[in-house]
């Protein structure tokens, strides 16, 4: 019955997608170009309506129960108007902050999905008690914009959402969640059947509609299937969304830096950079999609490492990031402190032979 389902959303995105471009149009749900966008041209951008349909789809046919289907749906319809109404009329960062609070204390506090402690790896507990339910709606709303920063060029934000659930779904698998397994599969065909239109060239962008769908389901989706467990396991997420993760991190550390507003919008996020650097518009996605696939990599090996191991990778992460964040000027181009670093240490070494 799933692969049926699967397969159905994932035609079934395939066909609503040239409808949902022609509706855009329609509706004057288009992108134009600026001095801040990569494209050229004015461009659809009502993409994720085709992925949510599908979505829906895939439930009515497949089904699947549970205590949380009902919050995440209108949650997830909160998300997707907000969207919309984004990609039409332009709304202000306030109105879809709110929104996206709004959205994300549904699926916390009606449907119950929050992280109440995490055990210890050397015994005990940590009860966040009255902190749980607003940490979590922290989490989703945090993940949702991530989402949404990285939704700069063709195919990216559905590709890097399209690793994220596929190590969702696999880490579902060996945990045995029938249900996160389903729901992060039905999302999976959907895009992908969308992202066969949005990469490179793109004939329509997902929008709003689709990266604030999307990354509120993979925030969701990552709570059900990691909360209320060790902490070494509650780490795992974070690895999965390394890259969307990664990249709003040092946009914060960037506009703190200039004294920006942190709502404000630059030129400077990792595929920005990339693109700076010389590569072109397919190789800087695909070279993001291969940083994705490594996370997503890197969490499955870190779910199933000792503690001293799982802590080494983290280490060996963390380096990596800082040095890719480095090397392509994430928070500016004389901010290299580890290079210089390692260069001081190199040099004194040289020395001392």
């Amino acid at each position: 019955m799933i692969y049926i389902t699967l397969i159905l959303c994932f035609f079934s995105s395939i066909l609503l997608t040239p409808l949902v471009k022609k509706l855009a149009f329609k509706i004057g749900a288009t992108d134009k170009p600026n001095q801040r966008k990569v494209h050229q041209k004015i461009m659809p951008r009502l993409g994720g309506l085709a992925i949510y349909l599908s979505f829906i789809v895939g439930l009515l046919v497949m089904r699947p129960g549970g205590p949380y289907a009902l919050p995440i749906i209108i949650g997830s319809i909160i998300i997707v108007i907000t969207g919309i109404l984004d990609d039409m009329l332009e709304l202000s960062a306030k109105i879809k902050f709110v929104a996206q609070i709004a959205a994300a204390a549904i699926v916390v506090i009606w449907g119950g999905v929050h992280v109440q402690f995490i055990n210890l790896p050397f015994g005990g507990q940590i009860e966040f008690g009255y902190l749980s339910i607003p940490l979590t709606i922290i989490w989703i709303v945090g993940i949702t914009n991530a989402i949404n920063l990285i939704d700069g060029l063709d195919g990216l934000a559905a590709g890097v959402s399209s690793i994220a659930l596929i190590t969702i779904s696999g880490m579902a698998i060996i945990m045995g969640d029938g249900y996160v397994t389903a729901v992060a599969s039905i999302v999976l065909a959907s895009t992908l059947g969308f992202l066969l239109y949005n990469f490179h060239p793109a004939k329509i962008f997902m929008g709003d509609t689709g990266a604030l769908f999307l990354g509120y389901m993979i925030s969701v989706l990552s709570l059900l299937g990691f909360k209320n467990v060790t902490l070494i396991s509650f780490i795992v997420p974070v690895i999965i969304l390394g890259v969307p993760i990664s990249d709003t991190f040092f946009a914060i550390i960037r506009r703190i830096v200039n004294k920006k507003p942190l709502s404000a919008p630059d030129k400077s996020h990792l595929h920005h950079c990339l693109l700076r650097t010389g590569f072109t518009h397919r190789q800087t996605v695909l070279i993001i999609y291969a940083m994705a696939a490594f996370f997503g990599l890197a969490a499955i090996i870190f779910s199933q490492a000792k503690l001293m191991g799982g802590f080494f990778l983290i280490l060996v992460l963390l380096i990596l990031i800082e040095l890719i964040a480095e090397t392509v000027g994430l928070v500016g181009k004389n901010y290299r402190p580890l290079i210089k670093m390692m260069r001081v240490l190199l040099v004194t070494t040289v020395r001392n032979r």
